[in-house]
């Protein structure tokens, strides 16, 4: 059994098997465009947010099969020796355009076009999926929960609920893009600079003979902002006293409290009286203990004194809503002279429908107001120019119709590969995605910002496009079937 694994033979084994049907039918060069999108929103939110567009870049970047992979996939009896061979030179060469991580993104438009060889454009399927979906999931769930805080602070708490290292580790990374400042996570600041912190569990404190020699212990030792953990016992009885009591041996005014347990609005009503009267009004106090943005939501609906919160379990697995459901499809091939031949999936499940061609994805704003209107999903070649009207359109209620004449335009995509290298100019650390999603999400109205039954943001389809979508559904309709 190999020891180390390869991140490139983490795919799904029918990529492997189409590419190499792909090289067998001659089609090794054949341009192929794919998109990634997604069908619903978790939680049924009003938005997502784009995350793990950065790792997605790593693993592109260092595509290779090694010696010991290509001995496996050779005793596995099914692959062309011209196949293997192959594979032991293969690398990326294609190009891709995505959506910047930390923007608001929607049902049904491409946050990622992949334009690349038929076997490297299918064999990238699995690791972007799982990247882009479980990141843009997690960051998507953090926002809601920082929302929820209504500009308290936020720390991710989850890495021992997470599903795995991975989930740990890009799980608070995804965290910090949603809106949290910083992790319990050490390895996630040293590997994306995601400010990690933390102080003490249960466990320090019932080393101790007493709470209070637990205390007493851990200022000596971080007299410097000081969280001490007062509810290993009996929060009001033992564990607020003895904290206010070493807080004054010490001396110490930078300084806070955390309550993991029991009915948090009464106990941080209490704690906030008892510190106030102590003369410790400047003392925060920091709540964690299974929480999501319902239970925040209510906490401090009903008049909680929290500073800040640390949020676990049901933000690290997004408990609620666990699948993002990003799909990766075939909307394009090119054929000998170049020329683009739209492609598309035709179910009897419409929702399942895919919208065909190479594209672009475009936001229009407001122009007085700045706010973002709608977004237009066109064809590649399509020019907009936002000195003439515009209307747009429901594309399932292509009656329900908008002119827009006082707006601006966006291309949301951006080059990120460009044959197989990489282009983006600049690649943000995550503190500067962090701020960067939150200007976004600030051009967004607050209606769309609702946890239930937000307001309806519409993704369009232009005119062209439509038509083009129509006539393929109606060409494609009885595809494949046996007269």
């Amino acid at each position: 059994m190999k020891q180390e694994y390869n991140d490139t033979m983490l795919c799904d084994y029918y990529e492997l098997t189409m590419a190499n049907g792909y090289y067998k039918n001659g089609w090794k060069d054949k341009i192929t465009y794919f998109d990634v999108f997604f069908r619903s929103i978790p939680d049924h939110g009003g938005f997502a947010i784009a995350a793990g567009l950065e790792q997605v870049i790593h693993y592109i970047e260092n595509l290779s099969f090694d010696e010991e992979d290509i001995a496996f996939l050779r005793g596995k009896g099914i692959f062309d020796e011209e196949f293997l061979s192959y594979l032991k030179d293969f690398s990326f060469h294609g190009d891709i355009w995505a959506i910047p991580e930390g923007t608001p993104i929607f049902p049904n438009e491409p946050i990622m076009t992949v334009r690349a060889p038929a076997p490297e454009a299918q064999f990238i399927e699995t690791f972007v999926l799982l990247t882009l979906n479980h990141q843009s999931l997690i960051a998507t769930k953090a926002n809601r929960i920082c929302r929820a805080a209504e500009g308290r602070p936020v720390t991710e708490f989850g890495s021992r609920r997470a599903q795995g290292r991975d989930g740990a580790i890009n799980g608070a990374r995804a965290a910090c893009i949603g809106g949290c400042v910083g992790t319990a996570c050490t390895i996630a600041e040293q590997l994306y600079g995601t400010p990690a912190g933390g102080t003490m569990a249960h466990s320090w404190v019932q080393m101790f003979d007493s709470e209070i020699e637990a205390f007493r212990a851990y200022c000596e030792s971080y007299p410097k902002n000081p969280c001490l953990l007062v509810d290993t016992y009996n929060v009001l009885k033992s564990g607020i006293p003895n904290a206010i009591k070493v807080f004054k041996e010490f001396n110490i005014e930078d300084c806070a409290i955390r309550i993991d347990s029991g009915d948090i609005t009464y106990l941080t009503k209490k704690a906030r009286r008892m510190l106030d009267e102590a003369g410790y009004g400047n003392c925060r106090i920091v709540i964690s203990n299974s929480l999501d943005e319902y239970i925040i939501t209510d906490l401090l609906r009903q008049g909680a004194r929290i500073d800040s919160f640390g949020v676990g379990e049901r933000l690290i697995t997004s408990k609620s809503d666990p699948v993002f459901g990003g799909v990766y499809k075939l909307c394009a091939i090119e054929d000998e002279e170049g020329n683009v031949i739209p492609k598309i999936k035709v179910s009897e499940n419409t929702g399942k429908i895919t919208t065909p061609h190479y594209k672009k994805v475009w936001r229009i704003f407001d122009r007085d107001s700045g706010m973002a209107r709608a977004d237009l999903i066109t064809v590649f070649d399509e020019v907009i120019d936002p000195s003439k009207p515009l209307t747009i359109f429901d594309p399932e209620h292509p009656w329900k119709k908008l002119t827009l004449d006082n707006y601006k335009i966006k291309e949301l995509q951006v080059p990120v590969f460009k044959n197989g290298r990489c282009v983006l100019e600049h690649r943000p650390d995550v503190n500067e995605i962090r701020d960067y999603s939150k200007a976004q999400i600030d051009l967004l109205w607050d209606e769309m910002k609702r946890f239930e039954h937000p307001h309806l943001y519409y993704v369009d389809l232009s005119q062209k496009l439509w038509d083009v979508k129509q006539k393929l559904i109606a060409e494609n309709v009885n595809a494949g079937v046996d007269e």
